[in-house]
């Protein structure tokens, strides 16, 4: 059983204006073969295919891409779209109703989605060469709920997780889970997320696949059992990016067997052409290097939390800046000079710290703040 899968994919802006003018036969024609010849073929749909106007409340940008852009899926010979993600709900039920239909009328089914928690938390089940297979979606909880409550992502919770895959682990003879979490632009998992992709596999899955950060990572095999830990962009068109982490990824050919084996693809995305192609003989080379050494500090505890805490030191002026009452990229730039003074004191920021880290405490202040929602 071969299986590809692709980290985020969200046709915005060139290839969603190629989309419109059916134009897009260069889009993915690179991996054509390799789409052609897979058992099944997975993408993460990171946006929703609508027209809608009715932008849902939340914090970060929103995405959407032209109906016509399902084509692009099709085309390609994807089999299966991954939803679970912080963007699929950006225009709210009416996004998600359009995207579904979308992927109905053109066989793609999908997962992580449902018009229920419970709903969406059924795996995708296939047959596939005479065994079954079944893929479970989790996203971190980032607006994974239509505002109206009539769709919901699927959560990334250890509970759910543990008793979702021994169910799936009875009916079937393999099981991967895909994730869609992490720290944005950071190419390592934290500690917290190794330990987590980890207990995923004792759980019984049988390979872990993540995306979201927008900058691909390393992997490793535990207990026989490949996770991988970042797969990058697969397609993402955003202005400004043509050279950078944000335009590099791979997909990932698993094949299922007696012993699991898996190769990575090395692909460049929408730089100074829209679409996915495959990188030249330098580009791979640098990859293979990148790749090994991201594996190394993935494989050493002491490297990895060493190297999340250097993440952390670096984003701490951002976090600083969403505690205070007034944040903004001039505000921030003054306060990290010494020239506009922090308004939350120490004691309330201790304050702020127990109401985060006690879970009890956080279940009554979520409940508080999903009213704004």
């Amino acid at each position: 059983m071969n299986i590809i899968l692709t980290g985020d994919f969200c046709p915005i802006n060139r290839p969603g204006e190629l989309a419109r003018k059916g134009k897009i036969d260069a889009l993915t024609n690179d991996f054509a073969d390799l789409f052609e010849n897979s058992d099944l073929n997975v993408v993460d749909l990171e946006c929703p295919f609508t027209e809608s106007k009715s932008a849902r409340k939340k914090t970060g940008p929103h995405q959407k891409a032209p109906p016509e852009s399902i084509k692009i899926l099709k085309h390609a010979g994807i089999h299966l779209a991954a939803m679970a993600n912080n963007h699929i709900m950006d225009y709210g039920s009416e996004g998600v109703r359009d995207t579904l239909e979308k992927c109905e009328q053109q066989d793609i089914r999908t997962v992580g989605i449902g018009k229920s928690k419970a709903q969406s938390r059924i795996p995708f089940s296939g047959k596939i060469k005479g065994k079954k297979l079944a893929i479970l979606n989790y996203a971190d909880n980032e607006f994974l709920s239509a505002p109206d409550g009539s769709y919901h992502c699927n959560i990334l919770d250890a509970v759910s997780c543990a008793g979702d895959i021994a169910a799936a682990g009875k009916e079937h003879d393999f099981v991967i889970v895909i994730v869609h979490a992490g720290n944005e632009f950071y190419e390592l998992p934290s500690p917290r997320t190794k330990s987590l992709y980890r207990s995923i596999i004792d759980m019984g899955a049988d390979t872990v696949v993540s995306h979201h950060t927008h900058a691909f990572s390393g992997y490793e095999t535990y207990k026989s059992k490949p996770i991988f830990y970042g797969l990058g962009n697969f397609m993402y068109d955003w202005p400004g990016k043509l050279d950078e982490n944000w335009n590099r990824g791979y997909m990932v050919s698993l094949q299922l067997a007696d012993q699991i084996s898996f190769e990575l693809i090395p692909l460049k995305q929408c730089g100074k052409e829209p679409g996915v192609f495959r990188l030249n003989e330098d580009e791979t080379l640098a990859f293979e290097k990148k790749i090994e050494n991201l594996n190394g500090i993935i494989a050493d505890d002491r490297e990895l939390e060493e190297r999340f805490g250097e993440y952390c030191q670096k984003v701490f002026p951002m976090y600083d800046a969403f505690l205070e009452p007034y944040f903004g990229r001039f505000v921030t730039a003054l306060r990290k000079r010494g020239l506009f003074p922090r308004l939350i004191s120490k004691r309330k920021r201790l304050l702020y710290l127990n109401l985060i880290r006690c879970e009890s405490h956080r279940e009554v202040l979520l409940q508080l703040l999903k009213q704004n929602e």
